[in-house]
């Protein structure tokens, strides 16, 4: 991968937990010059011990570098966006890998940022935590969620061609609100309901039974209550509205399966649950069409941007961006059911 000067790439990463601290070895792994920094003092010596640079401040971590990934905890992303910001030059790429995306979006705007910040998240993770959890390995071929802006197709194509070559990444442009409304369902919603199932196991008066009869369908359904309750929280907060509008969804459809049940109406129940059964097997067997798209690289930003966020919302990601001659390519695929317009 080339950096902004014409050498090898250089790449930082703030907050050295599982998924940054990932992050920064996949980077270290594929032979960039990679720096880590964590506010945690013993979190940096582990990473110098792991063979990766891990200077003492921030600003000696990110200066001079091509990219930067801010991975710290939600609440503090745009405070770090800001210092990052002021210590690295125009021509370094910024993102992140927060969960939600519309709040840090708007930070970057608002700081003059919308040129060279990509909010990012990378659709990976473990019910473990700290850069002891970390691997080189864990967002390998990972759909990530990149959010190009009018400003910013320079950096969202730089970003995208780094993520697809070093971390096999199935890149999925949309938009930060949209993205925060799909990941109200895939991601953060998950999250609530394993809690309140394993939340209620807790509570039983039978738990130890209840464990002891626990087979796959109860430690897939809660394993990710088995995460960090403060990260957790973080996330369904920083997507609060999204998420409750959500919830209601689910109340409402947990609902019709109740009255099936209480009615005893077998047809209503199996109906309802074959509903559930179409999105499960849609997910499982998933295939795709592949096109590519090109545009001129220097004009034509909107048409371009459209196509993009048109992509992701239709279900799609990208696994391949080039810039030469004058042009950029996309290589992307759809959902056979979902063509683009």
């Amino acid at each position: 991968m080339v950096g902004g000067s014409g050498g090898q790439a250089r790449a930082a990463v703030v907050g050295t937990g599982l998924i940054g601290g990932s992050v920064l070895l996949r980077l270290r792994d594929a032979g960039l010059d990679v720096a880590g920094w964590d506010p945690d003092p013993a979190t940096r010596r582990y990473a110098d011990e792991r063979g990766v640079a891990a200077p003492d401040t921030l600003e000696e971590a990110v200066a001079g570098r091509d990219f930067v990934f801010l991975c710290g905890p939600l609440p503090t992303l745009a405070g770090t966006l800001t210092r990052v910001a002021g210590a690295t030059d125009d021509r370094c790429v910024l993102t992140d890998v927060g969960s939600t995306k519309a709040d840090v979006a708007t930070a970057a705007t608002a700081q003059g940022l919308g040129h060279r910040f990509v909010p990012g998240h990378p659709m990976a993770g473990a019910d473990r935590a700290g850069l002891a959890a970390a691997t080189p390995a864990l967002l390998d071929g990972a759909a990530w969620v990149l959010c190009p802006a009018p400003t910013g197709m320079a950096a969202f194509r730089r970003l995208a061609a780094l993520l697809v070559d070093v971390f096999h990444a199935r890149v999925v442009p949309m938009s930060a609100p949209e993205h925060d409304t799909a990941a109200a369902l895939a991601s953060h919603l998950p999250h609530l309901l394993a809690g309140a199932l394993a939340g209620t196991v807790q509570r039983a008066a039978l738990r130890d039974a209840v464990l002891e009869l626990a087979a796959g369908s109860f430690s897939d359904g809660t394993r990710v209550a088995g995460g960090p309750p403060e990260r957790t929280a973080n996330m369904l907060l920083g997507n609060r509205d999204r998420v409750l509008a959500e919830l209601d969804a689910v109340r409402a459809f947990l609902d019709e399966l109740a009255d099936a049940l209480g009615n005893g109406d077998a047809g209503a129940l199996t109906g309802r649950l074959d509903e559930a059964r179409a999105a499960r097997a849609a997910l499982v067997h998933r295939s795709y069409t592949t096109h590519r798209r090109e545009f001129p690289a220097e004009i034509d930003h909107a048409g371009e941007l459209a196509y993009l966020r048109e992509l992701g919302a239709a279900g799609g990601h990208l696994t391949g961006c080039r810039v030469e001659a004058g042009a950029v390519t996309y290589t992307a695929h759809l959902p056979v059911a979902a063509p683009l317009g």
